[in-house]
């Protein structure tokens, strides 16, 4: 049963901001490590002092939370977060992330501010910008860094062949399928909503002040560049307008007025903007379409970090990697252990039914949890290493039911047969007929034996055992019968050959039948697991096509308004852009396609090795068993002979030649032996 999730109630820095060092707070990584849902990250930028912080706690229901502050000194610094169960998807988790208002003056560092940013854009799926009066052009320039992304974001490692190719080529592309959906919030906006007389919509009135100019001019492109980044990096955009309010007196104590006191339209945009976020803004997700769980973020925001605190450029391919690494390790072993564990209901011996039916239903159980929680693993590495620690756990568990096994049968033998030990210390069978008495005993604790449940998997092999270990003692009683004929005994002791070779063939066929069986059960388990890794790759292939289709739609919407107005030179680079997705999208199904068939063919190798475990276990179970006969057999021989030679049954009687029939019967060697 997955243990309850520990939100938060109330925000704690994620990300400090010291001095313009940036460093990853340790105690709220912890918090994210411990949400295992996916999780919807939104994030609020913009200049200081505009209200952030008041929409943040409006988002997560509450009156207060993120820091307000009444006077013109930035409240938050560095990102700060508070996670909650999300609003209107069950199983998913709201992370709000506050952000240090940008250009402060107190801070007057830009390119802290740039990182700030940067790492927003990276750690949400939706971005909002929050921003103070009218969209006017000192409105978008402040939002200069986004001018700056791709020297702060590089899509793929920079030492990859394909890097400098796919970042010239594939243009904003790239970061389109990566970045989050953006939200434009205008506060205290005193104007109409009016452009030439004419009454528009707020998104309307966006996307008039990203309009681009027409000229080559260096004026007209300083002026398009950040709207052309913007329009490019942000294709799904929106726009809230919220005019002020309250009164300026009342301003500073926004936090604490009832609704009531908040005008009516403010009210009604504040509604529509949760209303907008909670619905539209979709779970976080990585390269590969790959959803990101509140322990994948914290993993996310340390890699970015650190790799800022180096000096270098964060990589989305870098950290996808990272975090795949230390995720499909996690989720091998908490597959493992959730093998482990379902094994640990069996209660050794068991039979090969039941051991086999156990070990299918775990192994399953096992590869799915693994498929669920691990990506990347396009080498199949981390599943190979689970299909080989499973069929390692289950070779050893094999062993143990059969030590069990021979362990309980030994002892039941052992008790079954300590009357005929009793009488023969007693001398009852040295008589005449004493040897038909002592073959109807045998018989009967040999009818006994098979007719007791339960004994586990190698039951006719102990078996066997024991009736050649009694033999030496049988030929002695039979030797001294002197009620039989030398005719007779030569028939006596040929039936016992006879039945002990019947024995030995009972013991192969229950071999044969455990190895047949584990053969079959491992080639089940191997083709559902096959079943479970093409389910899986499909699907990964179809969330990374759907990356590329989004992407492509947003730049085709793009292709349209510029059309529509009438950027021939602009609509023509989108066209190569649009092209160029076009192109990925089929490159991307080839590769998928020869993905997949790959990591059939090596999941399949690794199987046939889980295969080559068994086998090998097999092996070792048959050298073991052998070693064992030739040493009875040798001692066999050996007390055989020394009966032969005179030792009759007054002697074995009072114990002087007595074989050491209860060390033999728990399989230990006589003092003096070695056990091979």
């Amino acid at each position: 049963m997955a243990s309850p999730v520990a939100f938060m109630e109330s925000p704690m820095c994620l990300i400090e901001n010291t001095d313009g060092n940036l460093s990853v707070n340790q105690e709220a990584v912890d918090v994210l490590m411990g949400l295992n849902q996916p999780v919807v990250v939104v994030a609020v930028v913009g200049l200081y002092r505009t209200g952030k912080s008041y929409l943040m706690n409006k988002l997560a229901g509450k009156k207060h939370g993120f820091a307000l502050g009444a006077t013109v000194q930035s409240k938050t610094k560095g990102i700060w977060m508070w996670a909650l169960p999300h609003p209107t998807r069950a199983g998913h988790a709201l992370v709000l992330l506050d952000t240090e208002g940008l250009g402060d003056v107190e801070k007057g560092d830009q390119k802290n501010d740039a990182w700030v940013f940067s790492l927003a854009i990276l750690l949400s799926s939706m971005l909002v910008y929050n921003s103070r009066g009218t969209i006017d052009n000192q409105a978008v320039e402040n939002l200069q860094y986004v001018t700056e992304l791709t020297e702060r974001i590089k899509v793929k490692s920079p030492g990859g062949a394909s890097s400098a190719e796919d970042d010239e080529d594939g243009g904003d592309a790239q970061f389109v399928q990566f970045f989050p959906k953006f939200v434009w919030a205008v506060r205290d906006f005193t104007l109409e909503l009016k452009i030439d007389g004419r009454a528009v919509t707020d998104n309307e009135y966006l996307e008039h002040s990203l309009s681009l100019r027409k000229g080559r001019d260096k004026k007209t492109a300083d002026y398009n560049l950040p709207r052309e980044c913007i329009r490019s990096y942000f294709p799904t955009r929106r726009c809230f307008v919220f005019i002020t309010p309250t009164t300026p007196e009342n301003m500073s104590r926004l936090d604490s007025l009832d609704e009531c006191d908040l005008s009516q339209s403010f009210r009604t945009v504040t509604s529509s903007f949760c209303s907008y976020i909670f619905t539209e803004s979709n779970v976080k997700t990585v390269k590969g379409g790959v959803q990101v769980t509140g322990r994948m973020l914290g993993h996310l925001a340390k890699t970015y970090v650190d790799t800022i605190a180096r000096g270098d450029v964060p990589c989305l391919e870098n950290a996808v990697l990272a975090m795949a690494q230390i995720e499909n390790e996690a989720a091998r072993r908490d597959a493992l252990k959730e093998y482990q564990q379902g094994m640990q209901d069996l209660c050794f011996p068991v039979n090969v039914q039941e051991m086999s039916r156990q070990h299918r239903l775990c192994d399953s159980l096992a590869t799915k949890t693994f498929m669920s929680r691990s990506f990347k693993d396009d080498s199949g590495e981390h599943l190979k290493a689970l299909a080989e620690a499973i069929a390692e756990h289950y070779a050893e568990l094999l062993c143990q039911n059969e030590q069990a096994s021979k362990d309980l049968c030994r002892n039941l033998l052992a008790q079954l047969s300590a009357p005929m030990g009793k009488k023969m210390q007693e001398g009852f069978y040295a008589k005449p007929g004493g040897y038909e008495l002592y073959c109807a005993d045998n018989d009967a604790v040999v009818a006994q034996f098979r007719s007791t449940p339960n004994k586990g998997v190698v039951a006719e092999e102990v078996l066997e055992e024991f009736l050649k270990e009694k033999s030496v003692e049988s030929n002695s009683v039979l030797q001294a019968d002197n009620k039989l004929s030398e005719q007779e005994k030569r028939i006596h002791d040929e039936k016992q050959r006879v039945a002990i070779l019947e024995q030995e063939k009972r013991r192969e066929t229950e071999r044969l039948e455990l190895a047949q069986k584990m053969l079959r059960d491992q080639e089940e388990s191997h083709q559902e697991t096959i079943l479970q890794l093409q389910v899986k790759k499909q699907k990964e292939a179809a969330e990374a096509m759907r990356e590329l289709e989004q992407a492509m739609e947003s730049k085709l919407q793009e292709h349209e308004r510029l059309m529509a107005k009438g950027f021939q030179r602009k609509e023509e680079a989108l066209k190569e852009e649009i092209q160029e997705l076009k192109n990925n999208m089929e490159i991307t199904k080839e590769k998928d396609k020869a993905a997949q068939r790959e990591a059939v063919v090596s999941m399949t190798r690794v199987l046939a090795n889980g295969v080559q475990t068994y086998m090998e276990y097999m092996s070792l179970h048959e050298n073991r068993i052998m070693k064992e006969e030739q040493r009875k057999e040798a001692q066999y021989r050996l007390q055989l002979e020394r009966s032969r030679q005179g030792r009759g049954l007054k002697q074995v009687v009072q114990g002087k030649g007595e074989p050491n029939l209860h060390q033999h019967q728990r399989g230990k060697p006589k003092p003096g032996q070695t056990s091979s």
